[in-house]
Parts: structure tokens; C-alpha cells; sequence
């Protein structure tokens, strides 16, 4: 037999072996056992209660999401060498999900990473000009897919299609001091930019623009009273046009309609529940509920529409394992109900998934 053939007949009698490996691990895979403890799914809250959310996956890099090569698998299959691949991350700090695409900032990296989950591609935003980023930290999206960073170095807002191209920006030179946060409403006729100030000046506010850019008004000052602010960071929009925002140094959430007439407001400092201690990030969900995630106690509170608690997910630690996180940042909602947390600490994106309620019955009868 040529020599040629031989080295084609031995490559394609590998290759087979790999995958007849592969098939019998996937067979063995299919038959699990009857959960333990430490293989049950992760759940919020947990028994006795019935679940409402679960744990579904945990990004860390492109891999997580992006099919494996032939050559790895083989590798992984003859070997057992599963390496973990170097995390997506440096610094994430914002989240914005809607449509498949998981969009999260980098403030280190000066970057937004997008994960597209619909078609397991991985890419990132913000690399050339005009739209470079200089310190993204807050991100939203409007419903037709836009994508609105506000940064705080470059002191304004960036404007990007779903796929990453620059449309446009907010925020003339002088018109903003420290752009942190931003949202805006569905067809993104209203953006409400969250301009941070600092211990330095009295404009803590929130920036308000059409969507051809110009400056309508703005809502608040720096203080303690209704309507006031002191560092806000963040602001999300619910599904009935309502402001939430993060007033982190006043530890409280207010609530705005969509011309800036205060409504409402919650929460005060302290370790208990429903307290704020260290607010970081804040989503809201097509019910109405408000996420906002909380550094010092490493967890995401969910309260309703009204500011009353209705659960806490997550646990402070300095162990990365399920539900356990070190330093959280954003969160966000999509359209699914699908919560996504940022760790800064382990550098991983959480996704948790909300449970239909026999869903929620089934998982706890198993784990019972």
C-alpha cells in the first residue's frame, strides 16, 4: 500500500476512534445518577420553598458559548486535558442582554464584550474610531437593538447597533461631568443619562436627551430629599416608561415617571434585608420587579414595583462556586426573564433563568 494511503487510512482510523470515544462518553453522560447535594441544580429560594430561578450558565470566555474544534475535542477525548481558557474579562463592569446578545463593559480593557449566544460567535465593540471607548461602565439597549455606552472617560454616551457599528453619541463637550449610567426607552426617543458628578461638584442628576441628541432637561441635584442625589450611578426603565434610579450614595432606589416627576424611593443603609450597603448595579423585568445587585453583600435583591422585598439571590465568598460571588457588579434582564450577573472578582457572568411554576413544583419534589 502507498505510503500516502497508509497515512490517510491511519488519520481516518484515528479520527474514527476519537469519535466512537466521544459517543461512548456522551452514552455514559446520558444515564445520570440520582442527584447529590453537590450536583443539584442551584436554586433560588431553596427547600423548603418552591424555586423561582436557577442557575443555567456560568460565561467566562468566548469558549463558553463558541463550538469546540474537531482538534480539541480529540484532545480532550485521548488525553483528558481540559484546560480552562483564559477568562473574556479584565474589569467587567456593566451588563445589557436583549435578542440573544449578552453585551457586558470593560472598564480595564476600554471594550464591550459581546456574547452571541443565538449564533455562538463571540466579538467586541469600541476598538476604532470613531466609537473608541475610553472607560465604559454603564450599557443599555433600546428595543430595536441599539446599544448605549456611557463613558466616563471620553464624558459621554456611545451609540452602536446591535452588531457593534457606530451610529452616533450624546453629551456636547461640557455638557456632562461624570457619565456613569444610562437607559433609555423603547424606541429610544428618551435616554436618560446618569451623570454621577463627584464629591466636588453639586451636579449629581440625571441628563435627559431625544434621540437626535439634543438636551431636553434635567432631573435632580445633589442633596437628600425627593428627588435629589447623591453619587447615583445607574438607572433602568420599566416596561411602563417608570426612571429607576441607583441614588448609590444616598443607599436608595427612586423611581421617576418618563418627564422626571418623582414617584417614589426605598431603601436604606444597613445589613439587613432589603437594606443597601454597597448598590452596584439595577435591571427591571417585564413584571415591573427591580433587581439592584449589591457589592457588599454579593447578592441581587429583587423587590417590586413598590420598593418591598420579594427575595435575595447569591452569597458572599471567596470560594468561586455556584451561587457564591466575590465582588458583584452589573445586572440586567432580558426579554425571557433571564437574570445575568457580573462577578468582578472571579471575572464570570451568571446566568440565571426564571422557573415556570410546575417547573419550580417538579425541581422541588427531586430535591426533597
Amino acid at each position: 500500500m502507498p505510503s500516502s494511503h497508509l497515512s490517510n487510512f491511519t488519520r481516518n482510523a484515528f479520527i474514527l476512534f476519537a469519535a466512537m470515544l466521544l459517543a461512548s462518553c456522551a452514552q455514559v453522560a446520558e444515564q445520570p445518577d440520582r442527584p447529590t447535594p453537590s450536583t443539584r441544580p442551584m436554586v433560588w429560594p431553596g427547600p423548603p420553598d418552591q424555586p423561582r430561578f436557577m442557575l443555567e450558565a456560568t460565561l467566562r470566555s468566548p469558549n463558553d458559548i463558541m463550538p469546540k474544534g474537531e482538534m480539541l475535542q480529540l484532545q480532550e477525548a485521548l488525553t483528558g486535558d481540559k484546560r480552562t481558557p483564559a477568562p473574556a474579562f479584565n474589569k467587567p463592569y456593566g451588563v445589557a442582554a436583549g435578542q440573544g446578545r449578552i453585551y457586558v463593559t470593560d472598564t480595564k480593557s476600554s471594550m464591550v464584550h459581546v456574547f452571541d449566544v443565538s449564533r455562538r460567535k463571540f466579538f467586541r465593540m469600541g476598538l476604532r474610531p470613531p466609537g473608541t471607548l475610553g472607560k465604559p461602565i454603564g450599557i443599555t439597549l433600546d428595543g430595536e437593538g441599539n446599544v448605549y455606552v456611557a463613558d466616563v472617560k471620553a464624558q459621554k454616551v456611545f451609540i452602536y447597533d446591535s452588531l457593534g457599528l457606530y451610529l452616533r453619541e450624546l453629551g456636547k463637550p461640557g455638557e456632562l461631568v461624570r457619565p456613569t449610567g444610562v437607559a433609555a426607552n423603547s424606541d429610544g426617543t428618551r435616554v436618560y443619562v446618569v451623570d454621577s458628578g463627584g464629591i466636588d461638584t453639586a451636579l449629581h442628576r440625571v441628563v435627559v436627551y431625544n434621540k437626535e441628541g439634543q438636551k431636553l432637561f434635567t432631573i435632580g441635584e445633589r442633596g437628600t430629599g425627593d428627588g435629589q442625589f447623591n453619587l447615583p450611578s445607574l438607572a433602568a426603565i420599566g416596561p411602563d416608561g417608570t426612571l429607576y434610579v441607583l441614588d448609590a450614595g444616598n443607599f436608595r432606589v427612586q423611581a421617576f415617571d418618563g418627564d422626571g416627576k418623582f414617584l417614589r424611593k426605598w431603601g436604606k443603609p444597613g445589613n439587613g434585608a432589603g437594606d443597601l450597603a454597597r448598590p452596584r448595579g439595577i435591571a427591571v423585568d417585564k413584571d415591573s420587579n427591580v433587581y439592584v445587585t449589591d457589592a457588599a453583600f454579593s447578592n441581587v435583591q429583587v423587590f417590586n414595583a413598590q420598593g418591598q422585598l420579594l427575595l435575595a439571590m447569591g452569597t458572599l465568598g471567596d470560594t468561586d462556586v455556584k451561587g457564591v460571588y466575590g465582588l458583584m457588579g452589573g445586572v440586567a434582564v432580558d426579554e425571557t426573564g433571564r437574570v445575568y450577573l457580573l462577578d468582578q472578582l472571579f471575572n464570570k457572568l451568571d446566568v440565571i433563568r426564571r422557573l415556570p411554576d410546575e417547573e419550580g413544583k417538579r425541581l422541588l419534589i427531586e430535591m426533597k
